[in-house]
C-alpha cells in the first residue's frame, strides 16, 4: 500500500477558510503570505491539535515554497467577489515585488 502525500490545502480549507473569508480582504495578511511569512498559519495549524509536529513542519515548508497554495486553500470556500479581490491584491503584490527588488538592486549600485 502506498501513502498519498497530504494536500495541505485541504487541511487549511477545512480548518481556517470559513473564518478567513468572513473577515473580508486583509491586504497585510495577503502581503505576509505573498512574502512566504507563514508562521501565523503554522502556529494555528499546530494549535488545532489535529496534526503532528512533522505534518505541521511539512505544511509550513510547502507554503514557504509556494505561498499562493496557502492563499488558495484559505479562499477555497470564499465567495466569488472575495476571491477576485484577493486575486487583485495578489497580482498587485506580484507586480510591486519585482519593482521593489529592482529598486533595491539599483540602490546598491548607486
Amino acid at each position: 500500500m502506498t501513502a498519498e502525500s497530504p494536500n495541505w490545502g485541504d487541511y487549511v480549507t477545512a480548518t481556517f477558510s470559513r473564518d478567513f473569508a468572513a473577515e473580508g480582504v486583509d491586504y497585510d495578511t495577503a502581503a505576509q503570505i505573498h512574502r512566504g511569512v507563514v508562521d501565523e498559519w503554522r502556529v494555528a495549524l499546530a494549535r488545532s491539535g489535529l496534526f503532528t509536529n512533522r505534518a505541521v513542519a511539512e505544511a509550513a515548508r510547502c507554503w514557504q515554497n509556494n505561498p499562493s497554495s496557502l492563499l488558495d486553500a484559505l479562499l477555497a470556500d470564499a465567495d466569488e467577489m472575495t476571491v477576485k479581490r484577493y486575486r487583485t491584491v495578489w497580482d498587485t503584490l506580484d507586480r510591486t515585488a519585482g519593482q521593489a527588488d529592482s529598486i533595491r538592486t539599483a540602490a546598491r549600485y548607486a
